[in-house]
This record gives structure tokens, C-alpha cells and sequence, in this order.
């Protein structure tokens, strides 16, 4: 019979048979368990990439038992769609400098910060073949960016309200346009993500929204 670890015991159970993957009760035993098997499933993907995670490895690297992670998230895509969903709770909070071009640069920059990162360079690698490959993970990835581009959205509604970009601009697509260039370089033509590269896209994006050029249409 499978032994409990030292991270397991009642509390971390699921609350009853309306428990989904991945889903968890705030603090106690519940939420170290999942810190653990979050923390295991970023490592397995940084060494095996998504293809190679196995849910056996995660636990054994988790300190927890196999049951309760086959249990709680059911399968690799369900670790994979938490820790999307983990991922985009701890995320920085968006910049507030004063100005769009500070915001936009800032932005730029943990963007390339985040992709140029030897750890997290290689999870992003992981999700997003996943996400190419199976509709919920690229449902959990689209859930991790839209929660991004909300909390960063207020700092071009802030410009439009200084008078720095048209009124009606769509901010979520300005945001989009910060970090567009330096995901292709990253995920499709592979090639390195300078710093420069950064305030490039940030600089290009703050031209155009100043320009009007994502003033939502019919405005």
C-alpha cells in the first residue's frame, strides 16, 4: 500500500465527490500540497519538457503520494492547466511610472526578463507546445494571458485620461502589441530576446498607440 507523506494527511483531502482537478481549500495542508506538486511540475517540465512529464516523477519529486495527485488533477494536462492558473495569481503586479512609455517599457521588459530566464524561459517552452497540442491547456494558456493583459490594461486607460493616446484606444491590444514581437522571437523563429528587443516593441507599440492605430473601431 502507497504511504502517505509528511505533506498529506486529512485536511488534504478533497472536499467530496464535487471536487475537480487542480481545485484546492486556502491555506493548511491543502495549499502546501499543491505549492509542492506546482513546484515539482516546473521542474519536470524544465527537464523533460511537457512530453516527458509524468505524474509518477512529479509526485515522487512532490514528497505526496501518486493517489492523490492522479486524485486532484487527474492527468499532465490537469497539472499543466494549474500551474497556468498559479502562475498568472503570483504574477508581478503592473507597473505605474507615471507615464505609458515607463509603463509599456517596464512591461516590455519582464517580458523579456520572464522569457529570457533559464527556468522560466523553459516552462513557457513547455506550455505552449502543450498548448498547441491539447485544447485545454491552451485554454489554461489563454486564461494565464488574458489575466495578464487585464492587469496591465489600466495603465493605457490611465494614458488615455492624460491625453497621451486617442481617446476609445483598446488597451488590451496595445499590451498584446508590447509583447507580440518578443513572444514570435521566443516561440517561433527562436532566436534571442535582447533587451533592446524589448524597448524596441515597447517603443513601436507606444508609436502606434499614440498614432491611434488601436482606437477600437466605430469610435
Amino acid at each position: 500500500m502507497e504511504q502517505n507523506s509528511r505533506l498529506e494527511g486529512p485536511e488534504a483531502a478533497p472536499s467530496g465527490p464535487e471536487a475537480t482537478p487542480g481545485s484546492v481549500r486556502p491555506g493548511g495542508r491543502t495549499a502546501k500540497v499543491r505549492a509542492a506538486v506546482l513546484d515539482a511540475t516546473q521542474d519536470a517540465l524544465v527537464e523533460q519538457g511537457f512530453h516527458g512529464l509524468n505524474m509518477d516523477r512529479v509526485a515522487a519529486g512532490a514528497g505526496v503520494g501518486k493517489t492523490t495527485v492522479y486524485r486532484r488533477w487527474g492527468s499532465s494536462v490537469g497539472l499543466i492547466a494549474d500551474l497556468l492558473r498559479d502562475m498568472a495569481e503570483q504574477s508581478l503586479p503592473a507597473a505605474d511610472t507615471g507615464s505609458l512609455e515607463g509603463d509599456l517599457l517596464t512591461n516590455a521588459r519582464l517580458v523579456r526578463q520572464t522569457l529570457t530566464d533559464p527556468r522560466m524561459g523553459a516552462v513557457f517552452q513547455a506550455v505552449i507546445a502543450a498548448a498547441a497540442c491539447d485544447a485545454q491547456c491552451a485554454t489554461a494558456l489563454n486564461g494565464f494571458y488574458a489575466t495578464r493583459i487585464r492587469e496591465w490594461a489600466p495603465c493605457v486607460e490611465r494614458a488615455v485620461e492624460r491625453g497621451e493616446v486617442p481617446a476609445g484606444t483598446d488597451a488590451g491590444e496595445v499590451i498584446r502589441a508590447v509583447s507580440a514581437p518578443l513572444y514570435y522571437r521566443f516561440a517561433v523563429s527562436r532566436e534571442a530576446v535582447a533587451e533592446a528587443d524589448a524597448d524596441r516593441a515597447a517603443g513601436a507599440a507606444l508609436a502606434a498607440a499614440r498614432a491611434g492605430a488601436y482606437v477600437a473601431v466605430g469610435l
